[in-house]
């Protein structure tokens, strides 16, 4: 359950298919009903570009069950802007990362983005920080009793996970080089962009944007300390990462640029998609 595996057999296809179409979801409402984006689906589709460019990932449930968590997660923490039953979401997320977290350990690193979540929004009521170690206890608790019960093995492989790997060299052909040097380019470019262009983004939305930004940047610690290292792991970057995609086209004032930035991603990301099958 909670080991990597490749998908085989109908029932794997049928479980991936469900996984990927409620992450295009979940990635759609939160952009949408948080306003972080405007009404068009681009968003939706620079998360599909980004699966492209790593193949592999079409074939990991264990990661595409972690990404789905983290994006119920993140989905919770962008909606604390409100201020409505902060208490209910800063709780519903860190369980929601903790759960992802059994799937890949160190997606409990979002756990972070929980935290800055409270300092943005409400850091003066004690009791906000700490609900995740709440969470925490009745996520370790419930896991404990399900491990005892049908599989103690699920117990070690969390402790294996726990390690880390900090070596570049797994790559089996060049092109799964060349796709991981494309998304450093693009991540940058677009990092950069969010970055510069924060000051002039709605003051409403600046801290939804600042938390895609952290929300990526622990997304590449867990790629660069996972001890199990495939590019694949750099699906937990693809949501933030398409926000600030999203954002870079709509605050263009040129056509032109939007049309050349779509062209040659689409470019890129199919090139890298049909070299590496």
């Amino acid at each position: 359950m909670l080991k990597a595996t490749s998908v085989k057999g109908f029932p794997q296809i049928a479980t991936l298919f469900l996984l990927l179409l409620a992450s295009f979801f979940l990635v759609n409402f939160t952009v949408k009903k948080n306003n972080l984006t405007k009404d068009n689906s681009y968003t939706i589709l620079f998360f599909l570009l980004f699966l492209l460019i790593f193949p592999t990932v079409f074939s990991s449930t264990s990661l595409l069950f972690a990404n789905f968590f983290l994006l119920l997660a993140i989905r919770r923490l962008i909606s604390l802007q409100t201020l409505k039953s902060p208490k209910e979401k800063i709780f519903d997320a860190s369980m929601w990362i903790f759960i992802a977290s059994l799937f890949h350990f160190w997606c409990i690193l979002f756990i972070l983005l929980v935290y800055i979540s409270i300092i943005f929004h409400v850091s003066r009521d004690y009791r906000n920080w700490l609900l995740p170690f709440v969470a925490f206890f009745v996520t370790a608790i419930i896991f404990m009793f399900a491990a005892l019960a049908f599989d103690k093995t699920w117990i070690t492989h969390i402790l294996t996970q726990t390690q880390t790997n900090f070596e570049l060299d797994y790559f089996t052909n060049n092109y799964q080089n060349i796709a991981l040097s494309f998304f450093v380019v693009l991540s940058l470019y677009f990092l950069i962009s969010m970055i510069f262009s924060l000051p002039h983004k709605p003051l409403i939305l600046q801290a939804s944007y600042k938390k895609m930004i952290f929300g990526f940047l622990i997304g590449v610690t867990i790629f660069l300390i996972s001890p199990e290292k495939n590019n694949t792991t750099l699906i937990f970057t693809f949501m933030p990462l398409s926000v600030m995609c999203t954002t870079n086209i709509e605050y263009s004032q040129s056509k032109m640029y939007q049309e050349i930035v779509l062209l040659l991603m689409m470019i890129g990301c199919f090139f890298s998609f049909f070299t590496q099958l």
